[in-house]
């Protein structure tokens, strides 16, 4: 909160009780608008209107919105010479039917045109667009000819209406009754340039670049003020978004540097040059996409800097805002990424962890999940942190088992108290600290733990990860010592045993309805409880770190009884998720990369062929469903698909039909757990 402020801003169009309608609006080359609709049930309403009385020809067009839910239009017929219009559209829905109503705002000419000295120099108007599609008040246009452009940002303020004395003797003009009219102001234009041929426009919010980012002192520097703007010899310059100062330029391989004539005559004669066409700006404006003119997809890696030369402790201080304003937003991270050297990780995770800290409790939950997944991703870019991803993996699986599990309890009687029974569940394993299990059973409502027999055997894969890796963990706590391996920080982390503790106590309910859903333990002795040893020793364990500030080693007794785990039980080999050799900790020696579509990426230097794809690892390894944790096979016959940051691999297709299932597959239709998107796998018969 003392960063982030957030602005109340209304959809265009809500269904009952405030949910935002779906829909699209679009400018026709006639001067229509149209605007389409979905309802929940499918049904799709469609209405067109004319954006004002006298139609005319649409060259170029933009939207916004406004804070109040309006729909600002501007459009432009593509001479400099007409002006460019403005109309307010609003949208609602009158006896199940589209209603679209328009208004005519204040237009405005650009200033090139009046100028008298540049009056027929730039004929045409090549780009319109709002600064952000959030704010309707300031508009960027560029008019060009055949070799060059001009650009102009233009501010919409409102301003007093002077009164004539004759009418304030009549009524005299009294503080905020003084009339007001809304009236375009140009912020700055630029010099005259080389043509522009794309532009891209950064999504920061001007207000968060201004007040709350300091690069040596001054913001004139920082990425996510500047614009993009792409010329016909293949640079790129970065400019101030109001300013429209020179912040930054980059020179392609196709591009005139003016330090050298000799190549500038070559390039003339050498016929068009590649120049991009159309540029999209990253979330945090640290990279820039674009097509070229021979249609290939490049990628420019913005410094945070400028180029400016930067201690590490600002560069540090940049990243982790921007970090945090993703974590706020739910933003992806990606283009940090693309900064971070493996010195920082360490620091940038430390720093992310006490920001995250000084948070308030609820706040801290709505982002638990998302820092874990964002502390991931900073881990793979080091080699010393790259043991920590799979820990950090193992958490969110954690972390979502216990919220699935929980979800499905429901209270016996519906005039319960507020809490829940996965409430209750959790403050009653906090407070009785019993290591017997069967004792913190007692105190439980059992009859809120009766689930249908379907439902306990369709869960019984997520329960045996559950047992697997806590029988894991207290096997290898004797080992602690050594050097640092998968599973070593949950040994310290009170908060994550005591989730491990919750699903114990709940599955040793289930079992006691269903046994067939309980883990499959190998042990030495058929006599032998496994789930109560199990649960002892992680009580002692938990009871070592539950309190953070006040952690202590675990005793003698606990780690003997750890280490005669292996001649009661048959420890599990945990299938960890395998490191995915992706891209971005490939990009940090600054060296250009080329990539083909269709096609893994061979890096030199890189053993790629082994690791980057999420299957591939030893020849014949079965393979694993890391979502359901079914085994595939070593050669899986179903369609899967794998997440391109962590290499997490799942069926597209689910095999089970029971609803405890769907809605745990239904978390992962979109994101993979660690926030990554999917991306589909062909079918390997080899």
């Amino acid at each position: 909160g003392e960063k982030f402020s957030r602005v109340k801003f209304s959809p265009s169009l809500t269904l009952f009780g405030g949910k935002p309608m779906e829909g699209w609006i679009a400018v026709t080359i006639s001067g229509l608008v149209t605007v389409s609709l979905l309802k929940p049930n499918g049904q799709v309403l469609t209405s067109t209107e004319s954006l004002c009385r006298l139609r005319c020809r649409v060259a170029l067009a933009d939207v916004a919105f406004t804070g109040g839910g309006n729909i600002v239009v501007a459009t432009s017929d593509g001479s400099s010479t007409s002006p460019v219009q403005f109309y307010k559209v609003c949208v609602s829905v009158v006896n199940e039917k589209c209603k679209i109503d328009t208004e005519i705002l204040p237009s405005l000419f650009m200033r090139c045109t009046t100028d008298p000295a540049r009056k027929d120099k730039y004929p045409a108007i090549t780009h319109l667009k709002f600064l952000a599609r959030d704010m309707s008040e300031q508009v960027l246009l560029c008019a060009s000819n055949q070799n060059s452009s001009i650009v102009e940002c233009w501010s919409l303020r409102k301003e007093g209406l002077p009164v004539n004395n004759i009418f304030q003797q009549i009524s005299p003009v009294v503080g905020d009754k003084q009339p007001m009219i809304l009236k375009w102001r140009i912020l700055s234009a630029t010099n005259d340039l080389d043509r522009v041929s794309a532009v891209a426009l950064p999504k920061l919010p001007i207000s968060l670049t201004n007040t709350d980012l300091k690069v040596a002192n001054d913001t004139k520097f920082f990425p996510g003020l500047g614009l993009a703007l792409a010329f016909h010899d293949g640079s790129v310059h970065i400019v101030h978004r109001l300013s429209l100062q020179m912040m930054a330029v980059f020179y392609g391989s196709s591009s005139q540097r003016p330090v050298d004539e000799q190549a500038i005559k070559r390039q003339r004669t050498a016929g068009p040059l590649v120049h991009f066409k159309a540029m999209q700006l990253s979330w945090t404006s640290l990279a820039l996409a674009g097509i070229d003119s021979h249609g290939k997809l490049s990628m420019l890696r913005i410094s945070p800097s400028m180029g400016h030369v930067l201690d590490m402790n600002m560069s540090l201080r940049h990243l982790l805002f921007l970090l945090e304003y993703c974590m706020v937003t739910g933003y992806d991270w990606w283009d940090i990424l693309l900064h971070v050297q493996p010195n920082m990780v360490q620091n940038l995770v430390e720093k992310l962890h006490e920001e995250y800290m000084r948070q308030n409790a609820a706040l801290q939950q709505v982002l638990s999940t998302r820092i874990v997944a964002m502390k991931a991703s900073l881990c793979k870019l080091s080699s010393s942190t790259i043991a920590r991803v799979c820990d950090y993996h193992a958490k969110l699986f954690l972390i979502a088992i216990s919220c699935t599990l929980k979800s499905l309890l429901r209270p016996h009687v519906l005039n319960t108290p507020d809490k829940s029974p996965g409430d209750r569940l959790t403050e009653i394993c906090s407070k009785i600290t019993d290591i017997d299990i069967d004792k913190v059973m007692i105190n439980l409502k059992t009859e809120e733990f009766v689930l249908e027999m379907n439902t306990l055997q369709s869960l019984q894969q997520l329960i045996q990860w559950v047992g697997d890796f806590v029988l894991y963990l207290l096997a290898s706590l004797p080992n602690q010592g050594s050097p640092v391996r998968p599973g070593h920080s949950f040994l310290r982390d009170g908060a994550s045993l005591g989730m491990f503790r919750e699903l114990m106590v709940v599955i040793r309910i289930w079992g006691l309805l269903k046994p067939s859903c309980l883990p499959v333990y190998t042990a030495t002795s058929d006599t032998q409880d496994s789930m109560s040893l199990l649960f002892r020793l992680l009580t002692k364990l938990w009871l070592c770190c539950r309190e953070e500030n006040h952690i202590t080693e675990p005793d003698d007794t606990l780690i003997d009884e750890c280490c005669l785990l292996p001649s009661q039980l048959l420890i599990p080999n945990i299938d960890w998720l395998p490191i995915n050799d992706g891209i971005i900790s490939k990009l940090q020696n600054k060296q250009l990369v080329r990539l083909q579509f269709g096609k893994a990426p061979g890096l030199v230097g890189h053993t790629v062929s082994s690791q980057f794809d999420a299957f591939v690892r030893a020849p014949g390894q079965p393979k694993i469903d890391h979502l359901r944790r079914l085994h595939l096979g070593a050669y899986p016959t179903e369609e899967c698909k794998s997440c391109t940051r962590c290499g997490c691999v799942t069926m597209l297709k689910s095999p089970n039909k029971v609803t405890a299932v769907k809605q745990w597959e239904q978390r992962w239709i979109k994101n993979c757990l660690c926030g990554g998107l999917w991306r589909r796998m062909p079918i390997s018969y080899s």
